[in-house]
């Protein structure tokens, strides 16, 4: 683990051991990795894709290339940009570009990685490559629920910029 990516303060999992839970240690094997997935996913899921793309990219950051993570945070980077491509732009060719971009990352991450549902989130991408309209009111699952942005969304965007 790298300390830099450590945050013992992250919550477990509600239920289940996804991918990146180390249960007999009782953390997020990056707990700051789970701390902007969680923020991502649900500004994503209320329409805030620019908000949702920082979270990740900002994460994204702390990664190697060629790692799990950076390959995750890279893939989700891209899915946010996709999806603000076609809703503040209507711009399905660069959704779909990003899109392809976002799959390739995401080809080997677990499908539980961290929470998040890729397997839902891959086929959603694969199928949205010809229907476009398959992203309009799609929502990310993560852990089990798709959750949507509180007032700790938007605090946690504004100290990325700090």
């Amino acid at each position: 683990m790298d300390d830099h990516t450590n945050d013992p303060t992250v919550d477990p999992p509600p239920s289940g051991q996804p991918t990146g839970w180390l249960e007999r240690e009782s953390h997020w094997e990056h707990g700051t990795l789970r701390r902007a997935t969680v923020h991502g996913v649900r500004l994503f899921n209320v329409g805030d894709y620019h908000e949702s793309h920082d979270c990740f990219e900002l994460e994204w950051y702390n990664y190697g290339r060629g790692s799990t993570e950076s390959a995750f945070l890279h893939g989700m980077v891209q899915v946010a940009a996709g999806a603000y491509k076609r809703h503040a732009f209507a711009n399905d060719d660069g959704m779909r570009s990003l899109f392809e971009t976002a799959l390739q990352y995401l080809r080997g991450t677990p499908n539980d990685y961290y929470g998040v549902d890729v397997l839902e989130v891959r086929t959603v991408l694969t199928n949205a490559l010809e229907n476009p309209e398959r992203i309009d009111d799609w929502r990310i699952r993560i852990d089990g629920e798709r959750p949507t942005a509180r007032s700790a969304e938007y605090e946690y965007v504004a100290s990325l910029e700090d």
